[in-house]
């Protein structure tokens, strides 16, 4: 059996950004706050973290800070994938060399690849890691889905340990968890299935709300596995408008302005990605003062 890298609400940060570039006062703030929140861990450039819109210097060097300030706190997890094969090899070694505790590597987007390639690509990736790998399925992006056999076959590796599975898709998780058993731990990659996700043997959820709401977000997991399945499941519901509110526009825009709006970034993203319009953000405010979000 793998150990898992954390069990439980890892935050897909955010990345403070101003027009001058990282915010690392308001990055450090962040990610002190999400530690006394009782976070699990935290995945650094992630799709929420815009790390497909940063520089490279900016990639390695948000890496790099976020284990310094975490200093072993939490583990951190560092998004790490790439199009371009070498590069996502080049990242991942860099990532390892600061101490990253894992990384998250999506599959490649654009191009996207056989599932002959996909098994290469990871394969090769997880040959060079120092630390464990974490798969990222999320086709509605990438436009290439990581069939259940491609993941059992990358399972057997044993430096490949996860995979965050935000297909959204049910039916192919259940049937992941059935051919891989304990040879891979699964995460969810949706908030709105976390613990349709647990009830399938996840261990947690790479997590856009827990931005916002990270104690309530961990509570999710923490009742569920401390066996009251019903009060972990009255939690999901409750948040979930805030949840669809967070999605209402592609990710990471409702998010950073919730995050702005809570004061702990400027609202600026990077084009393509724009600000918030004024009717989704209408709604985002309501669902967050409906939770007890005071703004």
């Amino acid at each position: 059996m793998k150990t898992p890298i954390f069990e439980g609400i890892a935050t897909a940060l955010i990345t403070p950004i101003t027009e001058s570039g990282i915010d690392y006062e308001a990055f450090g703030k962040l990610i002190d706050w999400q530690i006394s929140e009782g976070i699990n861990a935290l995945v650094i450039c992630g799709t929420t973290g815009e790390g497909s819109t940063l520089t490279d210097e900016e990639h390695r060097e948000a890496i790099a800070y976020s284990v310094r300030r975490a200093a072993g706190r939490v583990p951190i997890i560092a998004g790490t994938g790439s199009n371009d094969a070498a590069y996502a090899l080049d990242l991942t070694r860099f990532a390892c060399s600061v101490g990253v505790d894992g990384v998250l590597v999506v599959t490649p987007y654009y191009n996207k690849a056989t599932q002959n390639g996909l098994i290469k690509l990871f394969t090769q990736i997880a040959d060079e890691s120092t630390v464990p790998v974490i798969l990222y399925n999320v086709p509605s992006r990438t436009g290439v889905n990581l069939a259940p056999k491609t993941v059992a076959a990358l399972a057997e590796h044993p430096n490949i340990n996860a995979i965050k599975e935000a297909s959204g898709n049910i039916s192919q998780i259940a049937e992941i968890a059935a051919l891989c058993g304990d040879k891979l731990t699964i995460y969810s990659g949706n908030d709105d299935q976390i613990v349709p996700i647990m009830s399938l043997g996840g261990k947690g959820c790479i997590s856009v709300l827990s931005n916002v709401v990270p104690k309530k977000s961990v509570e999710i997991c923490d009742k569920f596995f401390a066996g009251d399945v019903k009060a972990s499941a009255a939690i999901q519901l409750e948040y979930l408008p805030l949840i669809n509110a967070l999605f209402s526009e592609v990710n990471p825009i409702p998010v950073k302005a919730a995050m702005a709006a809570m004061g702990f970034c400027e609202d600026y993203l990077r084009l393509p990605l724009t600000p918030m319009e004024d009717a989704t953000r209408k709604v985002l405010y309501e669902e967050m003062r409906k939770v007890g979000i005071d703004f």
